[in-house]
């Protein structure tokens, strides 16, 4: 019988959709006085990939930021509840203002949480569910079937890539 394993913390981050400066300042703001210092923050990414979000505003942007403490990787699970109720306090007239989307990484892959179920994803508890995005190999991110168009774009797996060279010096791993 193995012995269980218990996996390293992961790092935890956070990609925002949003149509203004101010909107995404505002939630970041929120983001930081939950889960602590911003170590990395991306561009800022025009988003034209999809009219789902339309109820947000348009032309739309995205920006990703990674929070400088590991966390417990059962954690998201809180964590992406946490900006549901971000996402609610900054709505009006229940109509959403910014997109947050939480996720982590670990050195082999990166998470996204969801409240959506798909065959790709697994349920992990009180609604929340996590699929994989990437996964690494030789030096770059690799793409799933499922991997969201914009996911693949060169701006986004070069942060990612950014955040794992933070995340190996914490863990202090070479990479």
């Amino acid at each position: 019988m193995a012995e269980p394993l218990f996996p390293q913390p992961a790092k935890l981050f956070a990609g925002l959709l949003y149509p203004t400066t101010e909107i995404y300042i505002e939630s970041v703001s929120a983001l930081v006085l939950i889960f602590g210092k911003i170590d990395l923050e991306s561009s800022e990414i025009p988003f034209a990939n999809t009219g789902y979000y339309r109820e947000i505003g348009y032309p739309l942007f995205r920006r990703f930021v990674s929070f400088e403490k590991l966390i417990d990787r059962e954690s998201i699970v809180s964590a992406k509840l946490t900006a549901n109720k971000i996402e609610l306090a900054s709505s009006n007239s229940g109509k959403r203002k910014v997109n947050i989307d939480p996720g982590y990484m670990t050195l082999a892959n990166v998470f996204l949480a969801s409240c959506k179920d798909y065959s790709h994803r697994i349920y992990l508890r009180d609604g929340v569910y996590l699929e994989s995005e990437y996964r690494y190999s030789s030096g770059e991110y690799l793409f799933w079937p499922w991997t969201y168009p914009d996911y693949m774009q060169k701006s986004y797996t070069d942060f990612f890539l950014d955040m794992r060279q933070i995340y190996a010096e914490k863990l202090k791993i070479k990479t």
